[in-house]
């Protein structure tokens, strides 16, 4: 296993795994007293999402795109190519999916993301909103992954994303 990342030179501790994604792993890293998130692209085999040849320039690029749509998403702090790594800002807090399961999800955080729903649909855009994607972080919820996609119905808010939020413990 892990215990340290290198992205452009510097040395990162690996604290621990986040979670595995379609496209990367994402881990909670530690250098000079202060967290981040790395996300390290990898090439696993997805059988429900077709990648292109390029896993991390679209990221970038989704992570602007959101960004000017002044979605609350962490910034992005560098990008190591030749190592397909991208470095986040560590956004403290419980995510969407753990407060359901604990059962302290409160109606205003749904209200935040059916409005950030509206934005990206009037921008003919979709995120993923399964719920371990949200973090609340001083009563503001931020989307924490970049991933967006041109819109389609099937995986709007209303029909796909909706759903996860009326369940209870995912």
């Amino acid at each position: 296993m892990l215990s340290n990342l290198i992205i452009n030179g510097k040395k990162y501790s690996i604290v621990r795994l986040l979670g595995k994604g379609k496209s990367a792993y994402s881990y909670l890293v530690k250098s000079d007293n202060k967290l981040f998130v790395a996300k390290v692209i990898h090439h696993e085999k997805c059988d429900y999402y077709e990648f292109g040849n390029d896993k991390l320039l679209p990221e970038i690029k989704d992570y602007e795109i959101l960004k000017s749509l002044k979605i609350r998403i962490p910034l992005l702090l560098d990008v190591d190519y030749g190592r397909e790594i991208i470095l986040k800002e560590f956004i403290l807090g419980e995510t969407i999916k753990e407060q359901i399961d604990q059962g302290s999800f409160d109606q205003k955080y749904l209200d935040q993301i059916e409005k950030m729903s509206i934005t990206l649909k009037e921008n003919d855009l979709n995120i993923d909103y399964y719920p371990t994607n949200f973090i609340v972080y001083h009563e503001e919820v931020y989307y924490i992954d970049y991933e967006c996609n041109k819109f389609d119905e099937r995986w709007s808010y209303e029909n796909w994303g909706k759903a996860f939020y009326s369940l209870q413990k995912l």
